[in-house]
């Protein structure tokens, strides 16, 4: 089983990077769980999501409190509140925008800094954080086909809108090759 959460605060698709892994993983015949949690303001409020993936049922949507495979943390406060909900070995991508470079993060996991603010803002595409976040976790993580992924990210928001939007996918291929500089490391 493979657990993530996405954190932010509103408006910077966190609930929707959760949304989007969880309906890739029901396409490619995963059992999936999303579970959101977001302050009463929405946006600007913090947000945060847990998802999981498995081959067999999931008996609960919470990610465990020491077993989490991969945090998103799209704000520091995000890091803050889930970096020790890491298990030995796992991944967090920071967005290195809005997470300062000096804070210090466990030595026992895997950190990847991302840009995504610069990196959404450069293809013209502010609400794009998310997927630049996705795409480096897709290329960094040995639990994702980051092809696959890319096609599943195109394939939610044609079901949502009705149309191709080729700045999501520019989004998602700029964290891919953020991810790739990383490079795989086992699971997750």
């Amino acid at each position: 089983m493979l657990e993530i959460i996405c954190s932010g605060f509103g408006g910077q698709g966190v609930l929707t990077a959760g949304l989007i892994l969880a309906d890739a993983g029901m396409e490619n015949g995963k059992y999936v769980t999303w579970y959101p949690s977001y302050g009463s303001e929405m946006r600007g409020g913090t947000a945060n999501c847990n998802v999981k993936l498995s081959d067999e049922e999931i008996a609960s949507p919470y990610c465990g409190k020491t077993s989490l495979d991969i945090l998103l943390a799209l704000n520091r406060a995000a890091a803050d509140k889930f970096e020790n909900t890491l298990r030995p070995g796992g991944l967090m991508l920071l967005n290195s925008s809005l997470v300062p470079a000096d804070r210090p993060c466990r030595q026992d996991i895997r950190v990847i800094r991302v840009p995504a603010n610069e990196i959404a803002a450069e293809e013209k595409n502010a609400q794009g954080v998310n997927l630049v976040m996705l795409g480096a976790m897709a290329a960094a993580s040995a639990a994702f086909d980051a092809e696959q992924l890319c096609r599943d990210v195109n394939h939610y928001f044609y079901k949502k809108k009705k149309k191709m939007f080729p700045q999501n996918e520019a989004c998602f291929r700029r964290g891919m090759q953020i991810g790739a500089e990383a490079g795989k490391e086992g699971e997750p």
